[in-house]
């Protein structure tokens, strides 16, 4: 007979252990009996978010859905070094787009310098933070091993002393680094988090919001309990590096006096191969042309997935599924397009677009005869209605739709072989036309009018079936074919500059598309047929429509 698994065994099982924690905490003999439970979302302002975030997103404000709860968005803006409004508003766009909100509960960090300001002196004056005129470079040489204790020599500096040096730090009347506030922990502690860390340095540089008005900031250790515990937060859900900084998180709150004591729970980060998510690395990309923008589609960036055809249900789905855990992983990129396959087959419309288009003549079809097919615009959802397109005898197939002499196996084009063009007739090629270089321009077949719709009253089979377009309606189009950005499944093992992919983006000119996709706007996703799930780009006019690769048709996850 096997053991029973605990109730945190079978919630790693199911893949998401927070949800038991905090079940256990509300219980009514639990820490927070009683009390709504209260998350928070703490993006510092100093890039875009990226699916690393989405999870993250996800698990904060999905917990709080999950128990009725409340969810608070807060900028850690505590290092006005990369710091910038432009962040600001893109956080919130992306977080509104994944379909979450936080009503009145938007906050900066910045809101409490005043307040963390007081609580430091009141360290101080218990004896628990002192002013240290270590440099950077002598705190790292005086930091220890784990046989030998840190070394300060302004570790008994006294409350008084300490007191008016915080207050001139405060004024301006230091240099950068050359003054520290540090918490009074343990030297000696195997932690070395808790080595009597800094939790205020000077930075003489302007704040977003605060302008010149501090040159003091708090370290994030010291800030982000302080924030949880202003705010009222019950659980503190973080990834997993923070994980040992939990005890210096717990010091914080014990010491700070204020009446919530938030709990900190850690999660691992979510990696995925064939990119990076480090933001300094994105910064790299952007900042050097490697890419077009945050929002470039290559990009793991919400706004870069976004303008891919990625959909909000896509990437929830998706970090719902890859589960909630304790060990760090990394994930397929290809479960991801799993994801947005499975989205776009229920709700993308199909339409015909081709994408290296070659003529195919229909020459005994009348010259001047024009008709309409009505088509379904999505065969998922018969409510989505149908649309007409129009047929005459001049279209666009693709190029490789013809082969005039065919491997074995083929069932398109070829003299003598027919195929169904894509609910219109059945067709018979006859030859082909070549220019100089022996590139095949025009290709010629004739049409059984009794097929129309595809049918063969006879009962013939006909084994291929191809997509077309309308050469007198059809509208040119740039197609972007978007791969993988790095050539390496793993691009931060290495120099990550040198492992770009030279194809990660193959643009194509002088598309053809039904006319009505030229009038559409962005973000509408389609199903080009046989070609993949496309969407239009944020460049796209009527006039030149653009549209870019979201996913191709094949699920390599599924096939493995």
């Amino acid at each position: 007979m096997s053991e029973k698994k605990s109730n945190t065994e079978e919630a790693e099982i199911s893949g998401n252990f927070i949800h038991t924690f905090v079940e256990e905490d509300i219980a009514p003999e639990g820490r927070f009996a009683g009390k709504k439970v209260h998350t928070r979302f703490p993006p510092e302002p100093n890039g875009y978010l990226h699916i690393g975030h989405a999870k993250a997103i996800c698990i904060d404000f999905g917990t709080a859905e999950k128990f009725s709860g409340i969810c608070n968005l807060r900028m850690d803006d505590t290092n006005p070094t990369k710091e910038d409004t432009e962040y600001v508003d893109a956080i919130q766009n992306d977080i509104r787009w994944l379909g979450f909100t936080w009503d009145d509960r938007f906050h900066y960090a910045s809101d409490y310098f005043p307040k963390m300001y007081e609580m430091a002196v009141k360290l101080i004056r218990e004896g628990l933070a002192y002013v240290c005129q270590l440099t950077p470079e002598q705190m790292r040489e005086n930091r220890g091993d784990l046989t030998h204790p840190a070394v300060s020599p302004y570790r008994d500096r006294p409350a008084e002393e300490s007191l008016d040096l915080f207050e001139r730090m405060k004024k301006g009347e230091f240099q950068d680094g050359e003054m520290t506030l540090r918490a009074k922990i343990d030297l000696a502690s195997g932690n070395f988090n808790m080595r009597d860390p800094v939790i205020y340095r000077i930075n003489h540089m302007a704040h977003h919001r605060t302008g010149t008005e501090w040159c003091i900031y708090p370290m994030y250790d010291f800030a982000h309990p302080i924030e949880d515990a202003l705010e009222g937060i019950t659980h503190s859900l973080c990834s997993l590096e923070f994980e040992d900084h939990r005890p210096l998180y717990d010091w914080v709150i014990h010491h700070i006096g204020l009446p919530d004591k938030p709990r900190q729970i850690e999660f691992a980060r979510l990696g995925i191969n064939n990119t990076v998510m480090s933001k300094r690395k994105l910064r790299q990309l952007v900042e050097n042309h490697y890419v077009s923008g945050w929002d470039d589609p290559r990009m793991p960036t919400l706004c870069g997935l976004r303008r891919r055809g990625y959909t909000p249900a896509s990437i929830r789905n998706f970090c719902d599924r890859i589960g909630v855990a304790k060990v760090n992983s990394t994930v397929e990129y290809s479960f991801l397009e799993h994801c947005l396959r499975e989205d776009l087959n229920l709700n993308a419309q199909r339409t015909m677009a081709v994408l290296q288009p070659v003529k195919l003549i229909l020459t005994n079809y009348p010259e001047n005869q024009t008709e309409e097919f009505e088509v379904e615009n999505n065969p998922e959802k018969p409510q989505d209605g149908t649309r007409k397109v129009s047929f005459s005898r001049t279209l666009w197939i693709e190029k490789e739709d013809f082969m005039e002499e065919p491997v074995k196996g083929y069932f398109r084009l070829f003299p003598g072989n027919e195929v169904r063009l894509k609910t219109a007739y059945v067709v018979r090629c006859t030859g082909c036309k070549k220019d100089e270089n022996g590139n095949v321009v025009e290709v010629y077949a004739e049409y059984d009018p009794q097929t129309r719709g595809g049918n063969t009253p006879d009962g013939r089979k006909v084994k291929g079936t191809i997509h077309w377009v309308d050469a007198k309606t059809a509208a040119d189009a740039e197609v972007r074919l978007y791969d993988s950005l790095f050539t390496v499944p793993d691009p931060e093992a290495g120099d990550f500059l040198e492992l770009l992919n030279p194809d990660s983006l193959k643009v194509l000119q002088n598309c053809k598309v039904e006319p009505s996709l030229a009038q559409e706007k962005a973000p509408k996703s389609f199903q080009f047929m046989r070609q993949g799930y496309f969407c239009i780009d944020n460049d796209s006019t009527p006039e030149h429509p653009v549209f870019n690769r979201s996913v191709s048709l094949k699920d390599s996850f599924k096939k493995k």
